[in-house]
């Protein structure tokens, strides 16, 4: 059986390639450099306790990865829904934390913003609302 990479030839999915993409970069990112992506998402492990990196290596990165490699190298609309759910529950979450945590922040407005687009890139095409 040959594999062959599969590129994006339409315009919904250049989009959902491209959410996949950033959510493979973002995994990258926290995989190599799990401290300098804590300081960017504002979190701050304790030093007493290195199971906070790791988790953030582990169950962070691992999910982006995971599910943003899967999405690039087999194009599946079902890939491409199980990618844009992620990110539109990963914004349900946010909003909940804005709503009930006093975490209403602009930095949280503007990361909700940006979980949205990623959300509605993949979910556009895998619905069939772009071609």
């Amino acid at each position: 059986m040959a594999f062959s990479f599969p590129w994006p030839t339409s315009h919904g999915e250049w989009l959902a390639w491209s959410s996949a993409a950033v959510t493979l970069v973002l995994g990258l990112a926290l995989f190599f450099a799990p401290g300098l992506c804590f300081k960017l998402l504002r979190l701050q492990p304790k030093p007493e306790k290195p199971e906070a990196i790791a988790e953030g290596r582990a169950r962070m990165a691992g999910f982006y990865l995971g599910v943003g490699l899967c999405a690039i190298l087999l194009a599946q609309p079902l890939l491409y829904m199980a990618l844009g759910f992620s990110w539109l529950f990963t914004a349900f979450g946010r909003i909940l934390a804005m709503m009930s945590d006093g975490a209403n922040t602009p930095y949280n407005w503007a990361a909700v913003v940006v979980e949205i687009v990623l959300a509605a890139m993949p979910l556009a095409f895998a619905f069939g609302f772009l071609p």
